[in-house]
This record gives C-alpha cells, structure tokens and sequence, in this order.
C-alpha cells in the first residue's frame, strides 16, 4: 500500500520507481570511431567515462548517456527490424526494467557511481547513415537521456539502476 493521493501530479511524479539493470556498456575511444563494449566502466565525478573521448573539463551535462533496451526496442520496430545493435546508437550505458523519463529532477546510482539527470539525449544526424532511412526520426523522443557524474565510482554489467532522490 502507498500514501499517494490519487490525482496529485507532483505525487506521482515522486513516487517509487522499480529499480532497473545495467544491461550493456559502450565506450567511445575516438570521435566518430566504433563503440567498444565493455563489462565494466570508471565513471568520473564532473569528467565523463574514463577511456570516452566526450570526457569534460567543464561539468557538462552530457557526461554519460543512457538508453533503455525499450527503447532500443521501439526503435527498431519503427524502422521493422528485429533488433538494433546497442553501439550503433553510441550510448555509453543500456538499461533495462526502468523507465528514464522517471529519473527527470532526480539522482540515481549505478554500481557505486551516482548520477544526476541532465536533459534528455536527442538523436545527432549521423542516425540517418548510421541506421538507414528514417532512422533520425526513429530515434527522436526515444534517444535516452544525458546524466552528469555526481559521485565517481564503478559500474558493472548487472548493476542496479536505483533512484535514490527525487
């Protein structure tokens, strides 16, 4: 049972989220080179991924970015295909079981790093070549998000995606 007044917006955007789990890890050496998978990551506080070229000086927003394999999913159907292969979307971290858009205002943990959301992670115009026609529009809405690293730490295939503040 829960104590969420039923019809209060602010409450159920508040309210539990199920955890979900980190199912794939790509690792971008070089701009425009292919994506490496890994099973395991450094995540470093206000920096990026270590070994990501898109590591930051600044305290960027797009740290790392994260898709759902849902979403995965559902662009692969849009474009009526059976699967997409992770790398081809360049995203660092693939989840499953949690819905991102749940992670809007808040910070979560992955393996021992804990991340805050930053925006939302359009699709670049490299989707078009790199999935086929339609593949731009495939992806819009359905790209992930872009986290800032709060806490370094580890992550590691299997880890659990937990929102821990909202």
């Amino acid at each position: 049972m829960t104590d969420i007044q039923p019809g209060t917006m602010k409450a159920l955007l508040a309210a539990p989220v199920r955890p979900g789990k980190l199912v794939w890890i790509g690792l971008r050496p070089k701009r425009q080179e292919p994506v490496v998978a890994v099973q395991s990551a450094v995540l470093v506080a206000k920096r990026g991924i270590e070994c990501d070229h898109y590591q930051t000086s600044r305290d960027g927003a797009r740290q790392v970015t994260l898709i759902s394999a849902e979403e995965i999913a559902a662009i692969a159907s849009y474009l009526g295909r059976d699967d997409i292969a992770p790398e081809i979307l360049r995203r660092n971290l693939v989840v499953r079981g949690i819905n991102l858009s749940a992670l809007k205002g808040a910070r979560f943990s992955i393996g021992t790093a804990v991340l805050e959301y930053s925006g939302p992670c359009a699709p670049c115009s490299h989707m078009e070549a790199a999935l086929g026609t339609g593949g731009y529009n495939a992806v819009r809405n359905h790209g992930g998000i872009t986290a800032r690293i709060v806490e370094g730490g580890d992550v590691r295939i299997g880890d659990a995606v937990v929102r821990v503040d909202t």
